[in-house]
């Protein structure tokens, strides 16, 4: 019986909040002064784990002229430590959802990942195989945060949780970055 409760609740609560926002959007609105809905929003930032792995620079926009919505990514990340080297390029589609300047980010993309070494040196560094150099693989990723990206460009910021798998892995991970916003 509480099971029932408890879903009838959810529902309810999920049916007010979906009918209220469509209630909310029958009210007129000049789209000429909302500089939100003028342009697309474009991004460059470099990040610090997150999709690229380990350091990773970046290239983002919104598919439609919105600063939310439905957008990708995609960026190129290299890292060369004694002889041994390593590349990722993550691909990402992404929704932003938000108001102003502030926005929750949700992404799922992949990443590939190339590992170079000299000789028999092994490495983690291709998650969830013990890798000899010279392997390449591709890794699924997802992307929740948040992502401070200004209306009228200039310094932008995002924070995030981003979990790693494959046909038989799973690994929590995260990244922050920082960047530019184009006007």
């Amino acid at each position: 019986m509480k099971h029932y409760q408890l879903f009838k609740f959810i529902f309810c609560f999920i049916a007010y909040f979906l009918l209220s926002n469509s209630l909310k959007a029958q009210a007129v609105k000049s789209l000429a002064l909302d500089s939100s809905l003028k342009t697309r929003a474009q991004n460059v930032f470099v990040e610090l784990g997150g999709p690229g792995l380990y350091f990773s620079a970046n290239y983002d926009t919104r598919f439609s002229k919105r600063r939310d919505g439905i957008g990708g990514r995609i960026g190129v990340g290299y890292l060369d430590n004694y002889g041994s080297s390593f590349t990722s390029v993550p691909v990402q589609l992404n929704y932003l959802l938000g108001k102003k300047s502030k926005y929750f980010e949700a992404g799922l993309g992949v990443t590939w990942v190339y590992f170079k070494a000299p000789g028999n040196v092994y490495s983690d560094i291709i998650y969830f195989n013990r890798t000899q150099g010279g392997k390449s693989t591709v890794l699924g990723t997802m992307t929740f945060g948040y992502r401070y990206q200004p209306v009228d460009g200039g310094f932008s910021f995002r924070a995030s949780f981003n979990p790693l798998f494959n046909s038989s892995n799973f690994e929590p991970y995260g990244g922050l970055s920082v960047g530019y916003t184009f006007k």
